[in-house]
């Protein structure tokens, strides 16, 4: 059954029926797992549903792949082992040698990485842009830009940017915009529908949604690019498992009711965040008073899960807030059904220290889970002491 025929239903039902067919042979509502390599073929060429080998095609990450692209409203979606992953093949796809890209000033740190050491290595070329301001977008580009990359929520500041106008002018520029899609979700936000060419998801984080899977993703709207990016994919071959697939299948069909909790809990968290005399800002799209307010209002659902704040005391007590919270579990990652809390100075953005994306030093990053809300806020008032 390919995603079309869920065009017409709403986000909840796509998210739990887009490529979830029941299995022909026995009737089995959940797509098996299949843990194979290769296929019988019926005589030379002889194959049967297309399958031949599961780096080129499997059946439970083709059920996978069909599901992202409904839920992004893509025509072709594509699972990665990692999100990187989808970053790499997505990079070699789009660019070659001379090529430009601008890339955003608050970005998650493993992009940046991929961009600053390895794709400079075959001769492109990356400018650094505030994406939340259009001039400084048209600033950046140059004749050789080919993409212009966004996040939005951005990682870890929660910045927005207005995705319809970078689409205008990337498409005056004749670039591809490409929108990392993680913190938000298909659920509370579409890129492809506001102009974007490429979305970007580690299925990692709110996708598999149980801290239990890595995965990436690619979805476009655009046929002759999807085609190109398979090639790709499998030209380079770092593609999703059939269990990896089948695990994050599953988490993404309770997407919507997870977000809705995640969003509940995370304006309760930001508002006692504002309320606290050890806490100086409070980076949360859903504040009435975040520079990105009304923007995130218009282009998204509601506001994600995600809560930064900065704290009074410096480094050193941000550091301490981490190291005392006991719910809210220290680690990297972001998107399960448990709270996390992280230092992104000296944890998941460590590789941009020096550099134009460097972090402050008193910024400490949450996840809101979907535990009780008033557990957490109990959790962070011990925690900032």
């Amino acid at each position: 059954m390919s995603h079309h025929s869920h065009e017409h239903q709403s986000f909840e039902t796509r998210a739990i029926h887009a490529g979830n067919t029941a299995d022909p042979l026995t009737g089995a509502v959940v797509p098996p797992i299949y843990q194979v390599s290769t296929y019988k073929q019926d005589g030379v060429g002889g194959l049967r549903g297309g399958y031949e080998y599961s780096r080129s095609a499997n059946p439970t990450r083709t059920a996978l792949e069909e599901n992202l692209a409904a839920l992004e409203g893509g025509v072709r979606g594509l699972a990665f082992a990692s999100g990187l992953a989808a970053e790499d093949c997505l990079l070699r796809t789009l660019l070659a040698p001379g090529d430009h890209v601008v890339i955003p000033n608050d970005a998650y740190g493993g992009t940046f990485r991929l961009f600053a050491k390895v794709v400079s290595r075959w001769g492109v070329e990356w400018s650094v842009a505030d994406t939340s301001d259009p001039d400084s977008v048209r600033a950046a580009i140059t004749p050789k830009t080919k993409a212009i990359w966004v996040e939005t929520p951005s990682n870890p500041l929660l910045g927005i940017t207005d995705i319809a106008v970078v689409a205008d002018i990337a498409r005056t520029a004749g670039a591809k915009l490409v929108v990392d899609n993680t913190f938000a979700s298909p659920y509370l936000q579409q890129p492809l529908a506001l102009g974007a060419d490429v979305v970007v998801h580690s299925l990692t984080k709110y996708m598999g949604g149980h801290s239990d899977v890595v995965g990436g993703a690619l979805v476009t709207a655009d046929a002759a690019l999807g085609e190109e990016l398979a090639y790709h994919q499998n030209a380079m071959g770092a593609v999703a498992g059939p269990f990896d697939s089948w695990i994050v299948l599953r988490g993404i069909k309770t997407l919507a009711v997870r977000m809705d909790r995640h969003a509940e809990n995370a304006a309760k968290v930001a508002e006692l965040l504002t309320r606290h005399p050890k806490v100086h800002t409070v980076l949360y799209p859903g504040l009435a008073d975040h520079p990105g307010h009304e923007i995130a209002a218009k282009q998204m659902r509601n506001f994600g899960g995600m809560v930064s704040f900065r704290v009074t005391g410096g480094e050193e007590a941000a550091v301490e807030v981490c190291n005392r919270a006991k719910l809210f579990t220290l680690g990297e990652s972001l998107g399960g059904v448990e709270s996390l809390i992280e230092h992104p100075g000296r944890m998941t953005h460590a590789s941009v220290a020096g550099s134009l994306l460097e972090v402050p030093g008193d910024l400490v990053r949450l996840s809101v889970g979907i535990e009780n809300a008033d557990d957490l806020l109990a959790d962070l008032t011990q925690a900032l002491g």
